[in-house]
């Protein structure tokens, strides 16, 4: 479709740009004439509202090409966009019941960036191109980048804010440089068109392929938190401010994966599996590798943690070792698989994070003895959602993390990649022992005297009660998230 054409299937994306210029104006217009940072949020969160019901109001249309196939519209991108919109909407909502963000002087710039993230996000869900799927990952790097350094008399949240710059830029550096190699090779930055010159490369340029593919993983690996690109997650997941860290460990790592799996399951494949390079090293097995070691590291490195914020971001990179298992079977089983586990991962580490934020706010603490008989100060409601969400995480029935990973190790047992299952399987076990040193913490060790009996309002309350309900009816009735990911999981190839 040309320009004009597009925008008729463009209005997620034309809703957030317009509160973006919405936020900044009013922000500028709004001062001292009320409270304008509850204002400059509920504008925010009303432009999210309605970008989400355009996005599901888009489910079913016919798949095409927008903007000179810069832009593709599928079942795949539309489920991405809902995902991102839950997410945008999930952030807005925690940022306005953070103590952390609320009082800041600059909140109206924070919103203005953090919709203006969601933007990208949605635009690396549909990118079909290697020029926007670049335009896109940059433009939410840059975005996460300020608005982890957002506290700005914090020198924890500036630290992480100039680590995840340092490392966003040489991941960045890595990508362009492979993307730039694709282009020589393929002759194009369509996705298209580089699938099918993939296929007929002679063995010289097979290998430098080889290489360059390397390098889009690089820049897409670090943008899911995958090892070994992930160094920067535990410090910017500590610093940042907790609905920020919500937002990237849900938001992002979607975006991120919406982005890899369209390129590596289109851009680089024509019919076949993924590309066999000379010398007996397939790309699969550098993805295996990838996959194993993102388990095991993030299981590993989260037993010693005492941070819970720390603790959940090696969480996090463990459950995207476990995502990985989908785009290693490279079929659509496996992708069907990964787009469960993303939808289900939503909803658990969402609340997860919802819970830490409630009690940093009551307690101004995130080390795990903030936790020391949280169910009996007060904080009972807390605690069992809090519960919820960890046996979730860790992959116990009849929660939706089960569900998740029940998809992901099916897949990978059709897959024939039956040692990434047993990997996965083991890494769960593992993950039981500091999920329910929360657990222990909350429920198992009397409160010091020095622990204050706490109070909760009622709306951080409710949301983590709708979350731990979402958490178990996923769980149970998972049939019509498995549909929906399996219509997604055929991507549009034009």
């Amino acid at each position: 479709m040309g320009t004009v054409e597009s925008l008729g299937l463009f209005v997620p994306e034309i809703v957030l740009a317009g509160t973006v210029l919405a936020l900044i104006f009013f922000d500028l217009i709004a001062v001292g004439r009320l409270d304008k940072a509850n204002a400059t949020g509920l504008v925010a969160l009303g432009g999210a509202i309605i970008a989400l019901g355009a996005a599901l109001a888009l489910w079913g249309a016919p798949p095409t090409w927008l903007f000179g196939r810069m832009v593709v519209l599928d079942a795949f991108a539309i489920f991405f966009k809902i995902l991102l919109g839950l997410s945008l909407i999930a952030a807005i909502l925690m940022s306005l019941d953070s103590a952390e963000v609320a009082g800041q002087p600059n909140e109206g710039e924070y919103y203005t960036l953090l919709v203006s993230s969601g933007l990208g996000m949605l635009l690396m869900a549909s990118a079909g191109n290697l020029l926007m799927a670049y335009l896109a990952l940059e433009f939410v790097s840059l975005t996460s980048y300020v608005l982890t350094g957002f506290l700005r008399h914090n020198r924890r949240s500036g630290e992480a804010a100039l680590k995840y710059l340092i490392y966003g830029g040489v991941a960045s550096g890595a990508m362009i440089y492979g993307m730039s190699w694709i282009f020589g090779l393929a002759g194009s930055m369509d996705y298209a068109v580089i699938a099918k010159q993939v296929a007929v490369l002679d063995p010289t340029s097979q290998a430098a392929l080889f290489l360059a593919l390397l390098l889009v993983l690089t820049g897409f690996g670090y943008k899911i938190a995958a090892v070994p690109f992930h160094m920067w997650a535990p410090d910017v997941y500590t610093g940042a401010p907790i609905p920020v860290t919500a937002f990237l460990a849900v938001g992002s790592k979607a975006a991120g994966f919406a982005i890899l799996l369209r390129f590596f399951h289109f851009g680089v494949t024509a019919d076949g599996p993924l590309l066999q390079v000379p010398g007996g090293v397939p790309l699969v097995a550098m993805l295996m590798l990838i996959c194993f070691l993102t388990m095991t590291l993030g299981n590993l490195a989260a037993l010693s943690q005492e941070n819970v914020k720390r603790l959940l971001a090696y969480s996090s990179i463990s459950h995207a070792g476990y995502a990985l298992m989908g785009i290693v079977v490279f079929r659509d089983q496996g992708v069907q698989a990964a787009l469960v586990y993303l939808a289900v991962y939503y909803v658990m580490n969402l609340g997860a994070f919802w819970v830490v934020m409630l009690v940093a706010n009551q307690t101004g603490r995130e080390d795990l003895d903030g936790y020391r008989g949280l169910a009996w100060r007060g904080g009972a409601v807390p605690a069992v959602t809090f519960t919820v969400f960890l046996a979730s995480l860790a992959g116990l029935p009849p929660l939706a993390g089960f569900v998740g990973k029940f998809y992901v190790f099916a897949a990978g047992m059709n897959g024939g990649v039956i040692a990434l299952v047993v990997a996965g399987a083991l890494n769960s076990v593992i993950s039981l022992y500091y999920y329910f040193r929360i657990v222990k913490k909350m429920f198992f060790e009397e409160p010091r005297p020095q622990d204050v009996p706490l109070r909760f309002p009622a709306f951080g309350m409710g949301a983590v009660v709708a979350l731990s309900l979402a958490t178990l009816v996923f769980g149970i009735q998972f049939g019509w998230l498995y549909e929906a990911a399996g219509a997604a999981s055929r991507l549009f190839v034009g």
